[in-house]
């Protein structure tokens, strides 16, 4: 009978997690008009802060109760079902091909490259320890710093390029007028993304136990899709609305967050110790799926619907090997 009820909540909790997403996309789009920023940086800032809060509550507290696998297993399935079910996904939904900004794209995706592959060096020894979480949350304030500065780039559309003049300051005091509605509909937007996604986790998680699912797997694809449904709504949303580059933006920020912040703050609270099976086949599969994730991207500064099957017959491949291998 439970079973029943699990399934019921799921249905239920999808179609208000996408109803909040969109809330959460408006109000992004109309915070990034107002500020007069990229939209991408907004995805890769604000938005990947809030859709990955719930990967950042569940590995946290899996490594903290001793569930490395699951911690671990979370982290970098949500990278991987990112790139292939939810960007992808966008990229078939959007009406037409999703802009990328392609300067911003080379210097955030090599970034987002070279932490992976640091990231698969250190697990390399099967685990991650207290000392490697540090300098994971360290390069992640080095990041931030690296954003908060990116108009000495020459990154921002702001109003450094023409500077501003005596009409903008006068504009100035309205402006934040203008961000109430934008910011109260992000924020509602971000709570209910949170709330409905950790009840679809904990339905999910119940329905992969009934059916006798061991917990490598359901960190790697159950946990890992669960608590990327945020980042799955939102693009999916954002590419409807045509806000492809937010879309774009919440998946490179996540990715990076994934490994950074959620890897990072979970090691610190409890080192991780995963099975070198387990390393060898999640660490390179997320960097091959990456890698075609962000070179898709480069071609043409673009990503359309061939790419986006792409990237999906990538995951779809990745979950045939991980029943494959670990079952």
């Amino acid at each position: 009978m439970m079973i029943f009820l699990y399934f019921i909540l799921l249905i239920a909790s999808f179609v208000v997690l996408f109803k909040c997403a969109e809330k959460l996309v408006d109000g992004a789009s109309e915070i990034a008009n107002v500020l007069n920023i990229p939209k991408m940086i907004v995805g890769i800032v604000l938005v990947a802060l809030a859709t990955t809060a719930p990967e950042f509550g569940v590995s946290v507290q899996a490594a903290f109760l001793g569930h490395p696998e699951i911690a671990l297993g979370n982290a970098i399935g949500s990278v991987i079902c990112d790139d292939g079910i939810a960007l992808a996904l966008a990229a078939i939904i959007a009406p037409v091909a999703i802009f990328v900004n392609c300067r911003l794209l080379k210097i955030v995706g090599l970034f987002l490259l070279s932490i992976d592959v640091l990231a698969y060096f250190l697990a390399k020894n099967g685990t991650l320890g207290r000392l490697e979480g540090l300098l994971f949350l360290f390069i992640l304030a080095v990041y931030f710093i690296f954003l908060i500065k990116k108009r000495n780039l020459g990154l921002n559309k702001g109003s450094e390029e023409t500077g501003i003049d005596d009409e903008k300051k006068e504009k100035n005091p309205s402006r934040k007028g203008r961000l109430k509605k934008p910011a109260l509909l992000f924020a509602g937007g971000i709570v209910g993304v949170i709330v409905s996604s950790r009840i679809v986790l904990w339905a999910s998680i119940n329905i992969a136990s009934y059916f006798g699912i061991s917990e490598t797997i359901i960190g790697l694809t159950v946990i890992a899709i669960g608590t990327s449904l945020p980042e799955i709504s939102t693009c999916i949303t954002a590419a409807r609305k045509g806000e492809g580059e937010i879309a774009v933006g919440d998946i490179i920020g996540a990715d990076i967050l994934n490994i950074l912040w959620i890897i990072g703050a979970s090691s610190i609270a409890n080192p991780i110790t995963v099975d070198l099976d387990v390393i060898n086949f999640t660490f390179p599969y997320m960097i091959l799926i990456v890698a075609v994730m962000l070179g898709s991207m480069r071609i043409g500064c673009r990503l359309g619907k061939l790419k986006g099957f792409i990237l999906l017959v990538l995951y779809i491949f990745y979950l045939y090997l991980t029943l494959t291998f670990f079952i």
